[in-house]
């Protein structure tokens, strides 16, 4: 297949909010409340950055997924800045409407953090999808399940990483970062809330295509299909030792 290189309005949209983003993390760079906690949590953007830079010449994304990644990234900068479990979203409630969100929903803990993990999952799972169809020519059934089966995966090992660094730094520092707030069961619900969020984004993706795409039904058909009728397994390792006799 040809490759197509990405055309100027597509670069200039691309730049835009990379431009958009620098101006958003300038501003929540200055000041943090936490400067340790702030430089952990923007490991994320140090490493996803860099990749969609390198990456914009071989495998430019959708402006789709572009503007989904800014949108999440951008609410992660705020988490960093504040951080998660002290984001002031009940003082600008009370400044704006003259009431809280925590006592309008009688919550004990800030919230903020369950909200980046939804919409970690209903953010990323399109870019996430249009990847594993580009590159691994995921179609049908597996188009829709590879996003969110890598969606819950990192949704895991990002909760690994906060316990690890939890357990190494230790104090203040560590607590902050973790981010539990006492909950026990914190960590279980953040992974629940990614895949919820992913699970919306792939229905609404479904919706979509089914109301778009003539051929939705044939394509799950089709992926669905068993490509191979021979068993692998030890035979396929078989065959290998053959050919390289």
């Amino acid at each position: 297949m040809k490759q197509t290189m990405p055309n100027d309005h597509h670069k200039r949209f691309a730049l835009t909010l990379a431009g958009l983003f620098a101006i958003v993390w300038i501003a929540f760079a200055i000041d943090p409340k936490y400067r340790s906690d702030w430089l952990l949590e923007n490991i994320l953007a140090f490493l996803l950055l860099p990749v969609l830079f390198l990456s914009y010449r071989k495998l430019p994304l959708s402006r789709l997924s572009y503007c989904c990644i800014f949108g999440f990234m951008c609410v992660h900068e705020l988490g960093a800045h504040y951080t998660y479990s002290e984001v002031p979203y009940d003082v600008w409630a009370q400044n704006l409407f003259g009431q809280t969100i925590s006592a309008q929903f009688d919550w004990q803990r800030n919230h903020f953090d369950r909200l980046v993990h939804f919409l970690y999952g209903l953010l990323l799972t399109y870019p996430a999808r249009e990847v594993f169809l580009r590159l691994a020519d995921a179609r049908g059934f597996w188009g829709y399940l590879f996003p969110l089966l890598l969606v819950m995966s990192t949704s895991m090992i990002y909760e690994l990483i906060e316990w690890a660094a939890a357990v190494t730094l230790g104090g203040d520092l560590g607590m902050a970062y973790l981010g539990t707030q006492g909950d026990i069961w914190d960590a279980h619900k953040d992974m629940w809330l990614a895949t919820f969020g992913s699970i919306c984004a792939t229905l609404i993706i479904a919706v979509v295509h089914r109301s778009l795409d003539r051929d939705f039904a044939r394509e799950w058909s089709e992926s669905l299909r068993v490509k191979q009728a021979e068993p692998l397994g030890e035979t396929a390792i078989a065959e290998l030792l053959e050919k390289r006799d």
